[in-house]
């Protein structure tokens, strides 16, 4: 097991103008407190500590890119250390890990500058350790013809794991999932790096209009394949967070995928709406601008932080129509909320493996057990919603995750214990090409350059 030894986490003094020492802090929070690595990229790299766009790309890079190959990385630095390398400090294993990404996966940096580089770090961070650091790299650096491969041993997936850089397991579940050929895609995907994406919001512009603004602006704007208000971005000049249509509530960042669920569900204005699993309010406030802003959204969330961004999101999106509950959706809400509602959203918490392109580190944070422990919530969330679902009305079940467990084997286990329930249609505007044979809604990385994502509709049966 590794020291818990972080090092400096370099966000005071002049150690915050190196992305590269920006870069091993993020993760070694990442590693340590089994962090997500946006949140604390945005913090690093917000305000004045960085006045060059290149400086801000090089952190970003470093960071996920090193998160997408770190089985690779791991490997390599394992077979030149002699040592355990499980017992490395954090911080150690993440300058090496930078280091290595920098000298096997970016063009413009030369191996002796991310050498020198890394030297200078650990002479500053973990004075002493130095050495160790440099014979590593320089070592590496001078095989790079000639690096090891990784043999059999004990699991036969191993040398495919490292290759694909994602864990054995998860590369196993995929293949009897999927198949080989369809696993290795995905995972080859999931290490491609997404498009900025967008929704526009259509409350307060259209989408023309906005990518014609930002094409002015010196963007490079695409509008999505699927998702009828999503932009894809290019060449961005600053963070979308920094720009007036962010702060006006003009668009908002969400994946192409993502944006597909509440056309899903299709909420109608006038329609009462519940939102029972809304985090921050992304996917709620897309439903409100579906509906025109018209209606009622119930918008429920067990954290309280969470209810505190959605309502500041549907203030800066113009959104009138949400009523905000902080409650656990797995107990009774109340009376006044049974058999009342038009449509029902169980966005259900996962094991988000969907969406690895995006948050690399889930796939090193994430064991094969969690996904049964993610199942049995969500099976306890459908149990709990369909109670307050009006007689015909649609609910709609969806995750960010590539599992069965978590998909298609929660809504057979779902219809097996409520007869008196069915699969819905999907509506006449939804894009056949994401639809399964079941009707279902289903993205790939690799099939339509989205996260994945998984969703059924489902209703209540005719008597007769």
């Amino acid at each position: 097991m590794r020291t818990k030894n972080y090092g400096p986490f370099f966000f005071k003094g002049t150690m915050t103008q190196n992305p590269r020492f920006i870069a091993v802090a993020v993760l070694n929070r990442v590693d340590e407190e089994r962090s997500y690595a946006g949140p604390l990229l945005d913090h690093c790299l917000s305000g004045e500590a960085f006045t060059e766009k290149s400086d801000k790309a090089l952190a970003t890079n470093i960071v996920y890119g090193t998160l997408r190959r770190r089985g690779e990385l791991d490997f390599l630095i394992g077979s030149f250390f002699r040592g355990d390398i499980d017992r490395m400090d954090t911080g150690i294993r993440n300058i090496l890990r930078t280091a290595l990404f920098q000298i096997l996966h970016t063009d413009r940096i030369p191996p002796y500058a991310a050498v020198n580089e890394a030297v200078e770090m650990t002479k500053k961070a973990y004075p002493g350790r130095s050495g160790l650091v440099n014979g590593i790299l320089r070592n590496i650096v001078r095989s790079l013809g000639r690096l090891p491969c990784p043999a059999l041993g004990d699991d036969p997936m191993f040398p495919l794991s490292v290759q694909l850089s994602h864990p054995p397991w998860l590369l196993r579940k995929w293949i009897f999932e999927l198949g080989e050929e369809e696993a290795k895609a995905l995972c080859e995907a999931n290490n491609e790096i997404p498009p900025l994406t967008i929704r526009i919001n259509r409350i307060k512009n259209d989408r023309s209009a906005i990518i014609e603004n930002l094409r002015t602006e010196g963007w490079e704007a695409k509008p999505c394949r699927y998702a009828t208000a999503g932009v894809h971005l290019y060449g961005s000049a600053v963070p979308v967070s920094e720009t007036s249509y962010f702060r006006e509530g003009l668009l908002q960042v969400q994946d192409e995928a993502s944006q597909m669920i509440a056309p899903f569900l299709d909420p109608l204005p006038g329609h009462r709406v519940l939102d029972l699993c809304a985090g921050a309010g992304i996917k709620t406030t897309h439903l409100a601008e579906l509906m025109e802003n018209r209606g009622m959204i119930v918008a429920v969330d067990n954290k309280k932080r969470k209810i505190d961004e959605l309502e500041v999101l549907s203030r800066r999106h113009g959104v009138s129509i949400i009523e905000t509950v902080t409650a656990d959706a797995t107990e009774f809400l109340g009376e006044k909320y049974r058999g009342v509602f038009d449509r029902i959203l169980v966005d259900a918490p996962c094991s988000g493996l969907g969406t690895l392109r995006r948050n690399p580190e889930i796939k090193w944070q994430r064991q094969s057990g969690e996904i049964q422990g993610a199942a049995e919530l969500q099976r306890r969330l459908l149990a709990a919603a369909v109670q307050y679902m009006k007689k015909g009305g649609v609910m709609v079940y969806s995750t960010c995750a590539i599992s069965r467990e978590e998909n298609e084997g929660n809504a057979g286990a779902f219809l097996d214990a409520r007869p008196d329930f069915r699969r819905a249609s999907p509506p006449g505007h939804f894009p056949v090409e994401m639809l399964d044979g079941e009707n279902s809604f289903r993205s790939y990385p690799h099939r339509h350059g989205t996260d994945g994502f998984y969703a059924v509709r489902l209703t209540t049966r005719e008597k007769g």
